[in-house]
């Protein structure tokens, strides 16, 4: 019996450029390192690997097998989950598996239509912030900062000013 579906190159998508659901794992891989203060060469050397083989796991070019991800999960102490929360829905739509399979099946596979935000662990801003947060002097003075930051995101106020 003939395999009746098409295969990518590897994982790429249809026009070879790396695919966007690597893509998103190594921008999680980079956002963790740097939260951590790792440079690339002390993941590398934390792993096993080149610092060249790092980059190309951050970028997307190469893709993360699954025993390196158990690997990279450990040395950057998260949940393996980590890797792929928040990942947009056109961005997930786009697995190997998505274009292997008759756009039929597709249909009937995909989720549910559903609008995600943008993971804000992705903005600059929140990285500078937590950087400032950590390098304030006084950690006293910085857990009341964080507990202020806290108590205000809980508290929403209307568009009329009032306070809910």
């Amino acid at each position: 019996m003939t395999n009746q579906y098409k295969k990518t190159s590897r994982g790429r998508t249809p026009e070879g450029a790396p695919n966007p659901i690597d893509v998103h794992v190594g921008n999680r891989i980079r956002l963790r390192r740097t939260l951590l203060g790792l440079s690339q060469d002390k993941l590398a050397s934390l792993l096993g690997l080149t610092f060249q083989q790092v980059q190309k796991y951050e970028r997307g070019m190469n893709r993360v097998g699954a025993s390196r991800l158990w690997d990279v999960s450990r040395v950057l102490d998260i949940p393996i989950g980590f890797f792929f929360e928040d990942m947009d829905k056109d961005v997930a739509s786009q697995s190997p598996r998505m274009f292997n399979v008759p756009e039929a099946e597709n249909e009937f596979l995909e989720e549910e239509s559903a609008q995600y935000e943008v993971d804000p662990m992705q903005r600059k801003e929140t990285l500078e912030l937590v950087k400032a947060y950590y390098k304030i002097p006084n950690r006293k003075a910085a857990k009341h900062l964080f507990d202020l930051i806290v108590a205000m995101s809980k508290s929403y106020v209307t568009p009329e000013g009032e306070e809910e």
